[in-house]
């Protein structure tokens, strides 16, 4: 198409609603424009189209034969062009929740709590994309975000989902802990003398553990790519990782994972993001369901 074929689509729409209305006053109130703005747009296209589209019948106006012809055209257009946004918009209310949030939040805290949302609301789906890294909320077109970090985010609205305290976990009963068990002032340190596992993806982690007196560069570990290869291999027995109470929490409870040690005041945590402004509906029922949610778990867990 050469839109420099077409007039201009503001005076095409100003002749349809003076045609259509059969009066100029009509249309500027239509339109939310002056009535001189209607007249000079329906002057521009006849004297682009050569001849008069409109003409005075007692105190309205109504098309001459080429005008209604005209009008004919461009009403159906027009009419095609609300159907297909409303389309559009009626597409959007109606399309999943998307949620991004990291491989290993979503497998270990995100999914187990997901069949009791799906068993309320059934009417909402949900898609959850597993990422490492950051995305554009507003060019990828996604509703919701959950990282883990400190915070503030700027240009984003948060809140802290869960705290995201850092825990040495291995097998129970695998390697001993210090006395006065995780907490110890030594807890930390008695652990370098064992195997670990590291996450090589999650350089973030590497940077805790000097903070609490552990250096991973003297470790005996072995280096894996992933958080989904790390968990199973500490689960059998394959050495100490440094995790997130929040992703080890289940397995803690379970009696699959044992805590040998614990991070001190942590301003770390897994944040849900989106983007300034009303939520929409269903990405607000899904919001609402999961603040509730969190209201009802035990306090240990948000500690």
């Amino acid at each position: 198409m050469d839109w420099r074929d077409i007039p201009s689509l503001s005076a095409l729409r100003a002749f349809e609603a003076a045609a259509r209305l059969g009066s100029l006053s009509e249309a500027a109130r239509a339109l939310n424009v002056t009535h001189a703005a209607i007249a000079a747009h329906v002057r521009a296209l006849e004297a682009d189209f050569g001849q008069p589209l409109l003409q005075r019948a007692g105190r309205g106006m109504v098309p001459t034969c080429a005008g209604a012809e005209l009008a004919r055209d461009l009403g159906t257009g027009f009419a095609e062009i609300a159907a297909g946004v409303r389309a559009l918009r009626a597409g959007r209310e109606d399309r999943p929740v998307t949620l991004t949030t990291t491989p290993s939040f979503a497998e270990s805290w995100l999914m187990p709590r997901l069949a009791a949302f799906w068993a309320e609301h059934p009417d909402v789906p949900l898609t959850i994309l597993t990422n490492q890294d950051l995305v554009d909320l507003r060019r990828e077109g996604i509703d919701l975000a959950i990282r883990h970090g400190r915070g503030p985010w700027p240009g984003m609205d948060s809140q802290v989902l869960t705290r995201a305290t850092m825990v040495a976990v291995a097998q129970p009963g695998r390697f001993p802990q210090s006395k006065g068990g995780p907490e110890a002032k030594d807890a930390w340190g008695r652990l370098s003398e064992f195997p670990w596992l590291l996450d090589v993806s999650h350089s973030e982690f590497n940077k805790r553990l000097f903070r609490v007196g552990v250096d991973p560069t003297k470790l005996r570990a072995t280096e894996l790519l992933s958080n989904a290869l790390i968990l199973p291999a500490c689960r059998a027995g394959g050495g100490i990782s440094a995790q997130p109470l929040a992703l080890v929490e289940r397995d803690v409870a379970e009696g699959r994972l044992e805590v040998l040690a614990q991070e001190k005041d942590s301003e770390m945590a897994y944040h849900l993001l989106h983007l300034p402004g009303i939520l929409k509906p269903r990405v607000k029922v899904f919001v609402t369901w999961l603040q509730r949610d969190l209201k009802k778990r035990p306090q240990a867990e948000l500690c």
